[in-house]
């Protein structure tokens, strides 16, 4: 995407100054908008063994190529990325209120985040493997500790935990791809989960869905997830310090530069195994360069359309997902695992690529009507009450007109 300077000068006529509360709206279209990229992309492994294949030749026919084509480019690496700099980003907000205060911030985020990780492993090893709060909760810990350095110094720090272990992982994937190391492809994996989320006793499913949980979160990977995620989330502590995303209209210089350079040169590296050959040196350029660049790509044109005021009445419904996050991600889990699990419809291994993407947009389309009826009762998300009474010891959230 690229944005041309008196392009924009046409579109800066209708922007208009919008009160704080507005702004903040920004930030909950960012997380509405990635909560339906992460579901496209998960809708993947709720329906198919998608951790054990090779995603470029599983899929044989023709339309299911190409769906899976604009996943991998569009959506796929981008949207928890993004998710994890708002997560950041809101961190260093509730920081910086809390100082303002005058109120301790360590006690209140750790609660906070240990009530995050039991939430994170229900939905782990009760509902779905793919979770990210434990993740979340875990590394938030380490985030929470880092929170009273200044943003130039978060920023930095986000650049070097990012740029040198990746660096070597690059390296080695270069030579993996130069020996010609084929893609892996898990046979006894993909026939066990065939097994047991197609037909299996809820048994089976639990023991299945924690070798999966397993699979990805073993210890072998933590310094991996570490110095993957906890950047992003740093990142996105800085931006939050510095008010970013509620200064845009300030600072859309900025914002479309990142915007153009974000989306140009992430989409390029991202469609590399596409137009160059698929192996492991392009895929790990596609996911962890070009992935997060089309993640600041996304959150800069967000930042920049959420200050026209009719775009901003348009993305509204997507703000109040945003402000459900914890709800709508559950959500999302609970439905698809009902479908596909052998304890709902079963339906596990037996839809395409192209009707599951569909799926996911129509079951996102409910939950955005779900959260604009619920959030005209109510100030909060259901899940998102439990977590602040569980946290604060509050009373139940009262109707949002009392």
């Amino acid at each position: 995407m690229r944005i041309r300077k008196s392009g924009f000068r046409r579109i800066a006529v209708k922007l208009q100054p919008v009160a704080l509360d507005e702004r903040i709206d920004a930030i909950d279209m960012m997380r509405g908008f990635a909560l339906l990229g992460i579901f496209v992309v998960n809708m993947l492994a709720f329906h198919t063994p998608f951790s054990y294949i090779d995603s470029y030749s599983f899929f044989e026919a023709p339309a299911d190529r190409a769906a899976f084509k604009y996943i991998d480019v569009f959506v796929q690496t981008s949207f928890y990325p993004l998710f994890s700099m708002l997560f950041g980003y809101g961190l260093a907000i509730q920081f910086m209120r809390a100082e303002k205060r005058g109120q301790a911030f360590l006690p209140l985020a750790v609660r906070r985040l240990l009530v995050l990780l039991v939430f994170g492993m229900i939905h782990a090893f009760l509902i779905w493997y793919g979770d990210i709060l434990i993740t979340y909760a875990l590394l938030g810990f380490l985030l929470i500790f880092l929170l009273r350095l200044p943003a130039v110094a978060l920023l930095v720090s986000a650049i070097l935990i990012y740029a040198v272990p990746h660096t070597m992982f690059l390296l080695a994937s270069y030579m993996a791809a130069t020996s010609g190391a084929p893609f892996y492809t898990g046979i006894e994996e993909v026939i066990s989960s065939y097994e047991a989320y197609a037909q299996g006793s809820y048994s089976d499913i639990f023991m299945q869905r924690f070798a999966d949980w397993y699979n990805t979160n073993n210890l072998g990977n933590a310094l991996f997830f570490t110095v993957t995620i906890l950047p992003y989330m740093l990142i996105g502590a800085a931006a939050g310090k510095l008010r970013l995303i509620e200064q845009a209209k300030r600072l859309w210089k900025l914002w479309t530069a990142l915007a153009v350079i974000g989306l140009g040169a992430g989409l390029l590296l991202k469609f590399l195994p596409f137009l160059w050959q698929a192996d492991y040196f392009t895929q790990y350029l596609q996911d962890f360069i070009g992935g997060p660049l089309v993640a600041v790509g996304y959150a800069a044109v967000i930042a920049l359309l959420a200050q026209n005021v009719y775009i901003h009445k348009l993305l509204r419904p997507l703000a109040k997902t945003g402000r459900m996050s914890l709800t709508t991600y559950i959500a999302e889990s609970v439905i698809a695992t009902t479908i596909f699990y052998s304890y709902g419809f079963g339906l596990y291994g037996q839809i395409d690529v192209v009707t599951g993407t569909w799926m996911a947009f129509g079951i996102y389309a409910l939950l955005v009507i779900f959260a604009e009826l619920w959030l005209t009762r109510f100030k909060q998300g259901p899940l998102e009450m439990l977590w602040r009474k569980v946290t604060y010891g509050t009373k139940k959230s009262t109707p949002s007109g009392s």
